[in-house]
Formats: structure tokens, C-alpha cells, sequence
């Protein structure tokens, strides 16, 4: 794959989250939005998808944007090639480390509600009971004990509450973890245990490398607290305005929603 040039292009390469960022709320993505897309490519740049979903929750996506390019998922631990439908990178999460993280944030907030995503390129996740998710895309086992999440390699564990809000949670998960695991927040009820020091800025970094890219040369987009680390490594950082808050505090622009194809206000003023 051949890298970008350096110039005359505003940037070389656009990073977009997927969920709250790329996808309108329908998980549809705009013709608005498209259409720039492929015009910034058409005019040299590179566009890499960067999600905090793994393999499995984004290849449907990527194929139905006609999507060939490097994409970023997993939270930066796996590196996927779209147009050969294969995993260059992948990160697996201890499970030694992730059970005695759980084991210590249960005992800080009482019981979770847990679900388990698979390494590999299925990278099936596992919902235990009480778990909620609002869109199931793939085949969604259920798993009734907790020791059956171990039994095979995991990417990343999902975190529920009774009764904390998903920012207390993290905090909370952070505080007494954090030394193991690390712990983000990517959506509404998605709190995350992940490898320690894994962060979407991991897997870009990695993809704009085989890619000749730069991150001075990088514009990224999110809305969500996982994406506070790419927006550090990215040469500018544009959050939506549907973005949380803390996403925002370190953005470098903020655009229109999601739903307001604020990928596309951004982008058609930079490659018109």
C-alpha cells in the first residue's frame, strides 16, 4: 500500500471513531459524508477507521463502505487489513491480570454486570446475565459463570453497574486497577478493561507507520473518552458536538453532531 504524499494536501491522513463519530445514530453513515470521504482520498489522502470495536463488530461496516484500507479496532490492540479481510495485529488481554482486576473492582462496587469480547478475527463477545446492549450485529452467546470467560484469549472485558453511572464506574475501576489493567470509557454503557497502556493511539500510531504516515499529518475525529489519546497523537483532534465532555476539553475544534454530518462540514472546507 503506497503511502500518502506530504503535501500540497491539508493532511494525509483522517482517523474516524466509528460509533457517535462516523455512524449516524441509525448506524448508517450519510451520502454526505461518503462523498467527501472519497473525494479526500481521490485527492491523495488516506482515510483510517479507528473504533473501540473489535474485528468481529466492524467488518460488516468496513464492507458496506467499500472500505479496502488499514482499520484501528479493539481500542488500538488489533490492526486489520479490510481489503484482505485479515488481522496484521493483535493484543490480547491477560486473563490472569483481568480476573484479579475484576475480582478488585467487585470488591470496591459490589457485582457487575460482564461481557467478554474473543480475540480473532470472528471475535464473538460473550454476554453474561444481566448485561445490556442496545445492538447486537453479531451471533451473541450467553455464558452463565463467570469461569467460562477464561477459557479461551480475550481483547478486552465490558463492564456494567446496577446503579453507578458509567463515568463512576471508570473512576472507581481505574482507582483500584489501574496498575493492572487499563480502563476506559467508550460509550454509553461500555466501560472497558483493556491491556495496560493499550489506547487507540497504540494502533494508530502502528497503522500510520506501515502507512508513511505522520501524526503532524493526522486529523482525527471522536466523541467519546477513548478517543482522548488518539486526539494527543493526532496533529488535530476534532471532537463532535455530541462528544463527552471530556473529550472535548482537549479537542482542538469541535464540529457538528454525528447526526449533522459533522465529519463532512469539517472536511468538505478542507478538501472543497
Amino acid at each position: 500500500m503506497s503511502a500518502a504524499p506530504a503535501s500540497p494536501l491539508p493532511y494525509q491522513l483522517i482517523a474516524t471513531d466509528l460509533d457517535g463519530t462516523l455512524l449516524r445514530s441509525d448506524h448508517t453513515i450519510s451520502e454526505r459524508t461518503r462523498a467527501v470521504l472519497k473525494r479526500a482520498t481521490a485527492a491523495g489522502a488516506l482515510h483510517i477507521v479507528v473504533t473501540g470495536r473489535a474485528v468481529g463488530w466492524t467488518r460488516h461496516i468496513l464492507d458496506d463502505l467499500g472500505y479496502q484500507g488499514l482499520a484501528v479496532c479493539g481500542q488500538g490492540g488489533q490492526v486489520y487489513d479490510a481489503g484482505e479481510h485479515r488481522l496484521l495485529t493483535s493484543v490480547t488481554l491477560d486473563r490472569r491480570l483481568a480476573a484479579l482486576a475484576l475480582a478488585k473492582i467487585e470488591s470496591e462496587v459490589g457485582p457487575l454486570y460482564l461481557a467478554a469480547g474473543r480475540d480473532g478475527l470472528e471475535g464473538r463477545v460473550l454476554f453474561g446475565p444481566g448485561y445490556q446492549v442496545g445492538d447486537r450485529t453479531l451471533e451473541s452467546p450467553v455464558f452463565e459463570h463467570v469461569d467460562e470467560v477464561w477459557e479461551a484469549p480475550l481483547n478486552k472485558l465490558y463492564l456494567q453497574h446496577p446503579t453507578l453511572t458509567d463515568d463512576e464506574l471508570a473512576a472507581a475501576a481505574r482507582g483500584v486497577a489501574g496498575d493492572l489493567v487499563g480502563v476506559v470509557m467508550a460509550g454509553p454503557g461500555m466501560v472497558e478493561i483493556l491491556p495496560l497502556g493499550l489506547t487507540k493511539a497504540t494502533g494508530l500510531s502502528l497503522a500510520a507507520r506501515r502507512l508513511g504516515a505522520t501524526a503532524a499529518g493526522t486529523i482525527a475525529f471522536g466523541d467519546m473518552p477513548n478517543d482522548v489519546p488518539m486526539f494527543g497523537w493526532a496533529g488535530h483532534g476534532v471532537a463532535m458536538a455530541n462528544a463527552h465532555a471530556e473529550l472535548r476539553a482537549v479537542a482542538d475544534e469541535v464540529t457538528a453532531s454525528n447526526d449533522d454530518d459533522g465529519i463532512a462540514v469539517v472536511l468538505e472546507k478542507l478538501f472543497p
